[in-house]
């Protein structure tokens, strides 16, 4: 009778031992369930003005350019267009396929690079390169009549300061750097 005994109250205690865990378990499930912040995977909500994201579509030649929602924009579709040059004039192609990549582009509407923006460049990303632009690990500076002050771009988000040494360009081009079109 023993034997019977001792299997019986085994049997008792996996069922409370399973039922404790069980519980256990909802009740955590339920703890953390509640607390986790609903944004950790959406888009980094990061500086600067953010824009809807138009997408990345390659535009064949010949094909109507749509309708951005920026000026200069932030994001859509165009002709993919390299960046080969720092320092100088971009259409709308080259800027998208840059951003598009991950780079930020700092523009400007001077004749000469303002004060400070060569020197915020070079402390965030190593000297331009074409392949450095490529891999989306380049700040490029580019001139663009119009712009008043300096404007920092990445994909679809942008900010406008009045100087360029303004410290929210800096952590704008530090934050984005890296961040392209979602790969989809």
């Amino acid at each position: 009778m023993r034997t019977a005994g001792t299997a019986l109250e085994r049997v008792a205690i996996v069922a409370a031992s399973l039922a404790l865990s069980v519980a256990l378990i909802a009740l955590l499930s339920g703890y953390f369930a509640g607390h986790d912040p609903a944004d950790v995977t959406g888009p980094a909500a990061g500086p600067g003005k953010a824009y809807r994201d138009l997408g990345d579509a390659a535009l064949k030649p010949g094909q109507p350019r749509p309708a951005y929602d920026s000026s200069p924009p932030t994001s859509g579709a165009h002709r993919p267009e390299a960046v080969t040059r720092d320092d100088a004039p971009l259409n709308d192609d080259q800027l998208l396929q840059a951003l598009q990549a991950g780079d930020v582009v700092l523009m400007y509407g001077a004749h000469t690079t303002p004060p400070g923006l060569r020197a915020l460049s070079v402390t965030l990303a190593p000297p331009f390169s074409p392949a450095l632009a490529a891999s989306g690990q380049a700040v490029i500076l580019a001139r663009r009549t119009g712009i008043h002050g300096a404007v920092g771009l990445a994909w679809s988000h942008m900010i406008r300061v009045a100087d360029a040494r303004d410290p929210s360009l800096r952590a704008f081009a530090a934050f984005w750097l890296g961040r392209g079109a979602p790969s989809g």
